[in-house]
């Protein structure tokens, strides 16, 4: 059974690739692209629903103090409750009417 190792170019294209995770790092070099996510806005959410925290809370499968905490910033959002929140903000009837 024959191995293969990364070529010379593979290499150094990540050695390079490395130096320059560094520097930016580091603060002498600038990253070439930047990518910004902004929050949800979990209340303006929850008010296009037409419902009010216990209702809303309820109907994601969340604490009220979760919500909470998620409306003042003191939290953001996470994985699989991120995504129902998108589709939430996307059609709020539809999800309501399938997850109850």
């Amino acid at each position: 059974m024959s191995r293969k190792y990364m070529s010379d170019e593979m290499f150094n294209e990540l050695m390079e690739s490395m130096n320059q995770a560094v520097a930016i790092i580091k603060g002498e070099m600038k990253p070439s692209r930047v990518f910004v996510y902004s929050p949800l806005n979990v209340k303006k959410i929850r008010e296009n629903a037409k419902k009010n925290q216990e209702e809303f809370a309820h109907m994601i499968g969340v604490s009220i103090g979760t919500l909470r905490n998620w409306e003042q910033g003191r939290r953001q959002p996470e994985g699989p409750a991120l995504a129902l929140l998108r589709l939430v903000a996307f059609d709020p009837d539809y999800v309501a009417q399938v997850l109850h």
